[in-house]
């Protein structure tokens, strides 16, 4: 019976299958689930559905246990109550490796279609995700439907697309024959794919699916069992996710504990005595630098590491043809989800004479002014600039706007604004400081949240070269440059591709730097410090598991 509805779900989910393998060689757009929060969609009632069911969850465990861990609470206001049932490293490591042998012997076609039916679970449950993630991450609720919910679907989806173009290269059995004088020596060889050990995906609290869904993902199509240790401050998205996921395994034949939940605290965390078991072969790791350098010191070389921790992301501005697109653009890249992305603009640097512009030249103090303006008509209205802005995920991030005040020349400063129906949501509006290049102390560290620096460069030469330099030097995941001088923007991609961060070019529309497009964008590149891997290519995936070869000589 296990065997038939296996079978069933690859058949179900191949067309699917077949659509992201494909979309991710061409590298062309492809969305395997609609990021419209469309009732016609999702169902008539399935926002409010999804509410009920986001408050049944409240105050209460959210699954039985002898130990519950537990304190979220949303940046828009409430706590939420819930707690979990937590296990020491020792017995979450012995059930994954119970459970791993069987999920490893399963074809690759099983667990892919088990891996799109947890993806299609996800999916039919986007609305619930979406408050999940809302209430958890600060996000505005339209950003946490689309990237706690579809967005991240896609990217599980791309992670498996991948594994499976991997596996598909290497064949079960061939018949080896080799031509020595006057015989032939025939070989019988079989290969066999190895899982790696148990994956261990380390949740970050902003982005908890959209980044954790590539490892969990790419572990579970490769064969290997996964422990998913989310952040404290953001548990529901994840545990959502792995209730999801236990509940096809089961009802396909295999162990739940291929998918477990490994919730902490911070004062008692988990992810350095999880990462060091021995049993863990695989790390995924979102989050600061400093577990990230603990990880890459610890873990990086005994077994497989991939991190996106944080950058500096830059910005160079020499010229544009559309100096009004250009700073409403950047004015939103640096408003939504009030700088929290690790694809955020922070650094923008400008020459010191200003930027030649289609309505004449803009100095640096032009520059500035355009752009402070620019981002105080986008958060005129309370209801755009709750939605934009979302709330701020961690109070730390307060205190680092207030610090940052204090670097150079506030040309915009930060505030709250009223967030419409949460009267006590954090929020910050973007804070932009005008310094000169040479106060590297205050340009040249990450400092997230809404919080961005107009650098004042020599000229834009210059301003090319700090922003490469920086990227080599601190990581960026994200490079963005205006130009109409063509051999300038040939000069950027040149700089900016040896550097390792992905770059977009004179956007003044409906694009922005922030976005990244599974299937089509190589996020991150493992080519400078803000991560050790690139979501998703084939290294992502071929590293979590080896070939077994056995060979004897062919029967007459």
């Amino acid at each position: 019976m296990a065997g038939n509805i296996r079978d069933a779900l690859f058949a179900q989910h191949r067309a699917t299958l077949d659509q992201a393998m494909q979309a991710a060689r061409s590298r062309a757009w492809f969305s395997a689930y609609p990021e419209a929060p469309s009732g016609k969609i999702y169902g008539e009632t399935a926002k409010a559905d999804a509410e009920a069911a986001f408050a049944a969850l409240l105050a209460k465990p959210f699954a039985p246990g002898a130990r519950q861990v537990g304190a979220e609470v949303s940046p828009w206001g409430p706590m939420l109550g819930i707690t979990y049932p937590a296990e020491d490293v020792a017995t979450l490591a012995a059930r994954a490796e119970a459970a791993a042998p069987a999920w490893a012997e399963a074809s690759p076609e099983h667990r892919a279609g088990i891996c799109l039916e947890i993806l299609h679970r996800l999916n039919r449950d986007s609305f619930l995700m979406a408050q999940a993630v809302m209430h958890t991450t600060g996000q505005g609720w339209a950003m946490a439907f689309q990237a706690g919910g579809p967005h991240a679907q896609d990217r599980g989806l791309e992670a498996v697309a991948y594994a499976m173009e991997e596996l598909g290269k290497i064949p079960g059995a061939v018949r080896w024959s080799k031509p020595a004088g006057k015989e032939t020596l025939n070989l019988d060889k079989t290969f066999r794919v190895i899982p790696r050990g148990v994956g261990l995906v380390i949740g970050c609290a902003t982005f908890p699916t959209w980044n954790g869904y590539p490892g969990l993902f790419a572990d579970l199509a490769t064969g290997n069992a996964v422990i998913v240790k989310p952040h404290p401050a953001a548990i529901l998205p994840l545990a959502l996710t792995v209730r999801a996921a236990r509940a096809v395994l089961a009802e396909a034949g295999f162990p739940e504990d291929v998918v477990q939940l490994a919730p902490d605290t911070a004062e008692a965390p988990l992810a350095a005595d999880l990462a060091r078991h021995p049993a863990i072969g695989i790390v995924d790791f979102t989050g600061g630098p400093a577990f990230g350098a603990w990880l890459r010191t610890h873990v990086a070389g005994a077994k497989p590491l991939h991190t996106e921790e944080a950058g500096i992301n830059p910005v160079v501005l020499h010229s544009t043809a559309d100096f009004a697109g250009l700073c409403r653009n950047l004015a939103f890249s640096l408003s939504l989800y009030s700088g929290q992305m690790c694809t955020a603009p922070q650094n923008l640097f400008v020459p010191a004479e200003g930027i030649a512009t289609e309505s004449g030249p803009k100095s640096f103090d032009e520059v500035a002014q355009a752009l402070a303006a620019a981002v105080d008509a986008l958060l005129a209205d309370p209801a755009r600039a709750a939605g934009v802005l979302g709330a701020v995920q961690n109070p730390a991030t307060l205190d680092r706007i207030s610090a940052a005040r204090g670097l150079g020349r506030v040309v915009r400063d930060s505030g709250a604004v009223e967030m419409p129906g949460f009267a006590v949501a954090r929020s910050a509006t973007p804070l932009i400081v005008a310094v000169d290049a040479a106060d590297r102390a205050a340009w040249g560290e990450e400092r997230f949240g809404p919080i961005a620096f107009l650098i004042r460069c020599r000229d834009a030469d210059e301003a090319l070269a700090l922003a490469a330099g920086s990227v080599r030097e601190k990581g960026a995941i994200t490079a963005l440059v205006h130009s109409t001088d063509e051999a300038f923007l040939q000069r950027a991609e040149t700089a900016f591709g040896k550097a390792g961060v992905a770059l977009s070019e004179n956007l003044c529309g409906g694009l922005f730097v922030n976005q990244s497009a599974a299937f089509s964008d190589y996020h991150v590149s493992g080519a400078n410090p803000a991560g050790t891997s690139c979501l998703t290519d084939a290294a992502f995936v071929a590293n979590r598991f080896h070939i077994a070869m056995a060979r004897r000589p062919a029967a007459a």
